[in-house]
């Protein structure tokens, strides 16, 4: 007699990593929001031009932290491109697999700038509260959504017919997509709380979407 399971194949499949399940990542997301909705109905007393150049310097911030995620999905959007399109290479699909596991660690936690976007502290400003959820929010896009694609991006280089994997890239450009709509929505509900200012914009990219890629 043994002590091994005699039925394996009901054994429940190994969860992912806490930081790459989307609930815990929204839960966090909500309590960055929450804890920036009681920093920013503390008063202030800041100009309205100290307050624009305070949210700058956050957003400025933001952009830097996830200019390497941004760069590391279009990258793999690109590399899904070339290998529908049948235009690599043997040697470059068999480099892929390396670079996209680069493209993966450049939305992961497990990346400097993805940790620093997550702590980024927002002023109590008029605009703290939708600054701090357009942070909340491309922290999302970052840590969840591209991560998402790329992982799906990764399984169909080597096989593209996955039907599985095909459909998880569809809903990760579906997220992408309304992250990306979220994120402009909160841009500009901040620019009208510092009454009509113009704050510069993330620049998260409009990657493909799945009406596009047929």
């Amino acid at each position: 007699m043994t002590d091994s399971d005699p039925n394996p194949e009901l054994r429940a499949p190994a969860k992912p990593p806490w930081y790459r399940r989307r609930a815990i990542l929204l839960s966090l997301g909500v309590a960055i929001v929450l804890a920036i909705t009681v920093i920013t109905d503390l008063p202030t007393h800041t100009s309205i031009a100290a307050q624009v150049s305070e949210e700058t310097t956050v957003l400025n911030e933001v952009t830097s932290d996830a200019a390497p995620c941004v760069a590391a999905v279009g990258e793999a959007f690109g590399f899904y491109a070339d290998v529908t399109k049948g235009s690599l290479t043997p040697s470059e699909q068999a480099s892929l697999p390396a670079l996209l596991r680069d493209d993966q660690a450049s939305c992961s936690f497990t990346s400097e700038y993805v940790y620093d976007l997550s702590g980024i502290e927002v002023p109590g400003t008029a605009a703290g509260r939708d600054v701090g959820g357009l942070v909340s929010t491309i922290t999302l896009w970052v840590t969840s959504d591209a991560l998402a694609a790329i992982d799906a991006i990764d399984e169909l280089t080597t096989d593209p017919t996955n039907a599985t994997q095909v459909a998880a890239l569809d809903k990760a450009e579906r997220l992408l997509a309304s992250d990306r709509a979220s994120v402009n929505a909160e841009l500009h509900a901040a620019d009208g709380a510092l009454g009509g200012a113009h704050l510069p914009s993330p620049g998260l990219p409009a990657l493909p979407s799945p009406a596009a890629d047929s």
